[in-house]
C-alpha cells in the first residue's frame, strides 16, 4: 500500500455501522442464490458471519471511513456441496473503485485469515470472474449448474 493509497481493509464486526450497506450490496449480486431470504433476514445472516477471527470472517476495503468493497471467509457457501469447506465468498467492489486492485486486496486478506487459522485447502464458485482467480493462484475444481446458473468451482492451495 502505497502513502497515497486511500484504501485500507478492515474486519467488519456484527455491530457495525456498515453491515446493512455491505448486506444490501451482496443481497443484491447474490440474494437470487438464496430463495426464500428477504433483504431483511439476508442482513441478519451477513451480521452472523461477521466474526471475530477464522470461519467466519468478512472484510471490508475502506476508503476513509466509507466500505468500497468487501470479501468473505465463510463454512459454507454452495448447498449443493456441503462438504467443501470453507469458502471464499462475497467479493464485490463498488463498480466506481473497480480496477484499482482492491479485490485481489480483499483476496489476500481472506487467505491470510484462512491460512492464519490453519486452512491448507479452500474454495470459491464464481460464474464469470475465473480470470481474476485464476491470476491470483487459484484453480479450476468443477463447472456446475449451482441454483440455474453455470459457475466454476475453484480451489486455492495455501502454505504450498
Amino acid at each position: 500500500m502505497s502513502k497515497q493509497d486511500p484504501i485500507h481493509i478492515v474486519r467488519l464486526s456484527p455491530d457495525s455501522d456498515h453491515v446493512p450497506t455491505v448486506a444490501s450490496w451482496t443481497y443484491a449480486e447474490w440474494g437470487h442464490l438464496s430463495p426464500g431470504y428477504t433483504a431483511e433476514s439476508w442482513c441478519e445472516a451477513f451480521r452472523r458471519e461477521c466474526g471475530d477471527a477464522g470461519v467466519p470472517s468478512v472484510f471490508v476495503a475502506m476508503e476513509g471511513d466509507q466500505p468500497v468493497g468487501t470479501a468473505a471467509l465463510m463454512a459454507r457457501d454452495m448447498h449443493s456441496r456441503p462438504e467443501l469447506t470453507p469458502w471464499l465468498a462475497s467479493v464485490f467492489v463498488l463498480p466506481e473503485w473497480r480496477g484499482q486492485g482492491i479485490a485481489s486486496r480483499l483476496v489476500h486478506r481472506v487467505e491470510a485469515e484462512a491460512a492464519d487459522c490453519g486452512v491448507s485447502l479452500f474454495y470459491l464458485f464464481t460464474p464469470d470472474q475465473q480470470a481474476l482467480y485464476r491470476r491470483l493462484g487459484w484453480q479450476d475444481h468443477e463447472e456446475v449448474r449451482y441454483r440455474g446458473e453455470a459457475v466454476t468451482v475453484m480451489t486455492r492451495q495455501l502454505g504450498a
